[in-house]
């Protein structure tokens, strides 16, 4: 009886190792994929999600401060009109000279 118990004990211990074993490989193989996968993409010029969020927001407040600096740009030239209109001479042909 003696002799079946340290058989199944080899035996559990072959089976343990050999299911260490398998899980490194897997690991492993995991590992190189993912590394192939990401030379692939920096290949393609692919970007992290994290850029295109920092990026589009930063398009986002570059579109807003265009819109707001238009509209700056339009009350401007609606000013200029008006002097332009108050300081010209009121007669056609009357001017300094």
């Amino acid at each position: 009886m003696q002799t079946d118990n340290r058989f199944l004990d080899d035996l559990a211990r072959l089976a343990s190792g050999a299911a260490g074993a398998v899980q490194g490989v897997a690991a492993e193989a995991q590992q190189a994929v993912r590394q192939q996968v990401e030379r692939l993409l920096a290949e393609m010029g692919a970007v992290r999600r994290e850029e295109f969020d920092v990026v589009q927001a930063m398009a986002a407040a570059a579109r807003a401060e265009n819109e707001r600096l238009a509209g700056q740009v339009v009350s401007l030239e609606a000013r200029l009109v008006a002097l332009e209109a108050r300081t010209a001479p009121s007669e056609p042909g009357a001017g300094p000279f």
